[in-house]
Parts: C-alpha cells; sequence; structure tokens
C-alpha cells in the first residue's frame, strides 16, 4: 500500500496566493479583483508587486463580478477573491448573467469554503457552492486538496479559456501531495489501487479517505482512493474504470450531499454502471459555530465515517 507523508500542514488558501503570485510574475495578462478581503485570500504578494494590475474593489461583490467580465474584452485574465458564500450565493446573478452566460475568462476564486471555516458559523460556512456553480453551462469547477494542489491548480487555470471556479478553504491542513506534479483539469488522480472498494474524495476530504483507506488495509479490504480535483469536467472513466473493478462507490465532500461531488458521480455510475453508493457529506442542513475539527467531527466528515461508509457499501454489493 503506498503511504502519503504530510509535509507540513499548510492552508490551501496560501497555496491560491503563492500560485497567484507567480502568475502575476509570468504572465502580464493575470490581473486580481478583491472584495476587501485581501489578507484572508492571501492576495497581498500580487498586490504588492503589481499594484497597478490589482483592483481593491470593497464590499461590492457583484461589482467585482461586472467588472472581471468587463476585463475579459480587454484580454485581461481577471482572478476575483472573496469568501466562496460571497463567491457564489451573494453574486450568482451576475455571474450567470455577466460570466457563464457569455463564457467570459474569469477565474472566481473561493476562500473559506465548508465548515472548517469554523467560528464563523453558517451564515459563511456555505454547502451549496460546488452545487450552484456546477449547473452554470460553461463553468469549470477545481476543488483542490491541499496547498501544493492549489498552487498548481491556480497556476493551470490561468492557461485555460473559460469561467471557472476555484475553492479551497482556511486551516492548515496536510501537504501531500508532490509539488511538482502538473495539474490537469478534468483528470482524477489514483493516489492508492484497490479492489474491495472506491472512495472518490475531493477537497479537504481527500487526506481522510487516505487515512481511511489504511485503517480498512489493517483490516483486510482494499480500497482505492481517488482524488476528484476536478468536478467539473468530471472525470466519468476514471470512476468507471475503479468501481468496474471494486464494485461499489464511497463519495466524500465537506459539501451538501445534494448537488456536490457524490451527485455528480451518482448520474454517471446510474446511467453507465449500477453499483452501490455511500455518501460523506453534510446530510442536508446548516452547519454551526465550531472549530474545524469539531465540526468535521459532529458532521460525519472524517476518516472514520469514510470506514464506516466503506464497510456499510461493500455489505450491499
Amino acid at each position: 500500500m503506498k503511504k502519503y507523508t504530510d509535509s507540513g500542514s499548510k492552508d490551501t488558501r496560501s497555496g491560491f496566493g503563492a500560485g497567484l503570485e507567480e502568475l502575476g510574475n509570468t504572465n502580464e495578462n493575470v490581473v486580481a479583483l478583491c472584495a476587501d478581503l485581501t489578507g484572508s485570500l492571501k492576495m497581498n504578494a500580487f498586490e504588492d508587486q503589481h499594484p497597478d494590475r490589482f483592483f481593491q474593489v470593497g464590499i461590492a461583490e457583484a461589482n467585482m463580478m461586472g467588472i472581471a467580465a468587463g476585463l475579459t474584452i480587454g484580454g485581461k485574465i481577471p482572478f476575483t477573491g472573496t469568501f466562496a458564500n460571497f463567491s457564489t450565493g451573494r453574486v450568482y446573478d451576475q455571474i450567470r448573467q455577466s460570466i457563464a452566460y457569455s463564457n467570459k475568462n474569469v477565474k472566481i476564486c473561493a476562500s473559506h469554503a465548508g465548515l472548517t471555516l469554523g467560528e464563523d458559523g453558517a451564515t459563511h460556512q456555505i454547502l451549496e457552492d460546488i452545487g450552484l456553480m456546477k449547473m452554470l453551462p460553461h463553468m469549470v469547477v477545481i476543488n483542490p486538496c491541499d496547498y501544493n494542489q492549489t498552487k498548481a491548480a491556480t497556476i493551470a487555470i490561468a492557461a485555460y479559456e473559460g469561467p471557472v471556479y476555484l475553492r479551497f478553504g482556511r486551516p492548515k491542513v496536510a501537504n501531500f501531495t508532490p509539488a511538482d506534479s502538473a495539474f490537469k483539469i478534468g483528470k482524477g488522480d489514483i493516489l492508492q489501487e484497490g479492489t474491495d472498494v472506491t472512495l472518490i474524495a475531493t477537497g479537504h476530504l481527500v487526506w481522510e479517505a487516505l487515512k481511511a483507506a489504511e485503517s480498512l488495509n489493517e483490516q483486510g479490504i482494499s480500497a482505492e482512493v481517488i482524488n476528484m480535483h476536478t468536478i467539473k469536467p468530471l472525470d466519468e472513466k476514471a470512476i468507471l474504470t475503479s468501481i468496474k473493478k471494486t464494485g461499489c462507490v464511497v463519495s466524500a465532500e465537506e459539501h451538501n450531499r445534494y448537488g456536490g461531488l457524490g451527485e455528480s458521480i451518482a448520474q454517471v455510475i446510474t446511467t453507465n454502471h449500477p453499483c452501490p453508493q455511500e455518501f460523506v457529506a453534510v446530510n442536508d442542513s446548516f452547519g454551526e459555530s465550531g472549530t474545524p475539527e469539531q465540526l468535521m467531527d459532529k458532521y460525519g466528515l472524517n476518516a472514520a465515517a469514510i470506514v464506516a461508509a466503506a464497510k456499510k457499501v461493500i455489505a450491499r454489493k
């Protein structure tokens, strides 16, 4: 069984900041916009080095999306930055009408997603954003798993022509993917091969899936682990290849079970190769205030929950 090592926990938002800083030095068409959260989004380095290409729009997220859409007309590649709740729910009309409908080359970069926002509570812990964004035609949806992958994804989306939603978080999490790994949009990463159950995870749940696979292996259960960092376009080939081997699947995500990765996987397997599926996700509720660890435990978004789901889905084969 392949072992993955945490090289030192880092927050994924800092991966975004590092990627944006590198883009600023290598691509003069990249511009950045922020809605009064420069420090929280780790956009300081870009602002300091390229003040002529940084736009602080204040607490006016809808206006930020309109400005970003306009900047693409002049050939610029705008990266917008604010919390995930404000990047989607607050500005959905502007994204739909001004960006997605006309296929504008805007990169919507969203931090502080999911329950791991922690003490800020339910009003800020958006758990519906993946569903909102994946339903928009033309929109690519990406949810990387650690610092290194977030940095790589940030750099990769600048080369992609079209709107992208890039989701990341606030807390420090395991940083285990190689720093030099190329990021391929729409291509899931097979982290661990197995024969008894497929574990498909995204974002912060990928590390938990690896821990779950290790625990299952100690119990004689062989788990395949896929890091599905791109939720749209979904790597259907990777899903089908794996489930045809294992015969069952567990999806794991820091998102509502409705509208997220698990729902997309379910559509693939029901139309191509029906098999049992279990969901590790928030069960149709809002979050609450607490530490990230407390919330992930309470809402069942951890390795233990993935292990339990794996045993349950294997029993259904």
